[in-house]
């Protein structure tokens, strides 16, 4: 998955401040540094996959539901002709009485 700018901004700016604050950064530090970005990243990798599966379902759900609109439209333009046929039989009848 791709790393968003912001995240490789995040880890960087974090990266920085740790070897500004201590002036030369021991590896141990860093590493541990490192780690704490990393599972972070893991963190919003993994979300963004569950808002990836939700997007892509309600996208799945919008096509239905205009598919089944679609039909709907399809039946009542058929319903209004055949409406629009018998009016007109009926406007061309006499009364009885």
């Amino acid at each position: 998955m791709p790393v968003s700018r912001q995240t490789i901004g995040m880890a960087c700016l974090t990266i920085a401040t740790g070897l500004s604050v201590s002036g030369c950064a021991t590896e141990q530090y860093v590493d541990e540094h490192i780690a704490v970005v990393s599972q972070r990243v893991d963190a919003l990798e993994s979300r963004l996959a569950q808002v990836d599966q939700a997007a892509q379902a309600a996208n799945q759900a919008a096509q239905a539901a205009g598919a089944s609109a679609t039909t709907a439209n399809q039946k009542v333009d058929q319903l209004t002709a055949r409406v629009d046929t018998i009016e007109q039989t009926l406007a061309q009848k006499r009364p009885r009485n």
